[in-house]
Formats: C-alpha cells, structure tokens, sequence
C-alpha cells in the first residue's frame, strides 16, 4: 500500500490539515488505490487534538472533520514504513535528515511537490484569516502537486502487459 506522512511541527495545525486534504483528493479519484495518509510532528506534545481554529476552517472550508486528530510525535519507527515524508519546512528537512539519515532519500518540502522551494508558514497564534491562508495554501500544493505525489509514491496502478 502506498504510504506518505506529512509532519511539521506540533501536528496541530500544518501536517493534520495536509493529512485530509490529500485523502480527500485520493479518494475522488477512481485511478489510485487504497493509500495510508498519516501525519506528525518533530517537536510535539502527545496526544493533542487539532488548534481550534484549524478544527474549525478545516470544517468551514472543505467540510473535514479534524476532531478525532491527536498529535504524534516523529521517531524512527513511526517514519520508517512510510514511502514519502512531506515537511512543512526546510529546517524540519533539515532535522529529520541529521536525526534519521537513512530516510533522507524520503523527504520532501512540500513546495517541492510544485517545484519551488519555500516553507509554509505556520499558522499558530495569528488570526482565523491565517488558518484560512493556510489551508488554501495547502489545497493548491497538493491540488497541483498531487501527480508529483503520486509519482514519488509509485501510487499508480500498474496496466497488465502483455509479453
């Protein structure tokens, strides 16, 4: 089964958010298999739900329910099985690759799914208006990221050829 996990810091607000807008895109389409779409955060307290105000713009916005979301904190064992892990930010990159250096080859800024090189900026403690600019910031990476995703996956279903 194809496998991506999303992480950015608190697993409160960035990759949780990320972590259902991918699925939601997945599951309208009818060419991609079941996937395993997880996601977490470098520097977090266990078991946190969602910031409010993500709860509440992911709902607002794309009808997502984020209440059942509980933070999770990155290890090894936790990364391993996934097939990409898509940071929010160059420093997360950065970190996993000194902590984990056998998964570096996994790692990818999302930016990078739109070739470009940016971070997404978190959203914690600013205003509604922000967690909204996040959110569609998020939609339209992995909107025209998402055959790029699909690649690094190898998500694809493979056609029968013939010999």
């Amino acid at each position: 089964m194809p496998s991506i996990v999303f992480l950015c810091t608190a697993n409160m607000c960035r990759s949780p958010m990320a972590e259902v807008l991918l699925r939601k895109k997945l599951q309208q389409r009818e060419d991609i298999a079941d996937w395993r779409v997880e996601s977490a955060g470098t520097w977090t307290v266990i078991g946190r739900p969602v910031a409010p105000k993500t709860q509440e713009v992911m709902q607002r916005l794309f009808g997502l329910d984020l209440s059942a979301h509980r933070s999770r904190l990155v290890s090894r064992s936790l990364l391993r099985p996934f097939d990409l892990i898509l940071v929010m930010e160059a420093g997360h990159k950065e970190a996993i690759g000194i902590e984990f250096p056998e998964l570096v080859s996994r790692v990818h800024l999302i930016y990078e799914m739109v070739g470009q090189v940016r971070n997404v900026i978190d959203p914690i403690g600013g205003k509604t208006k922000d967690f909204e600019d996040t959110a569609h910031e998020l939609d339209n990476i992995i909107t025209q990221g998402l055959e790029q995703i699909i690649r690094l996956v190898g998500g694809e279903k493979q056609e029968d050829i013939g010999c």
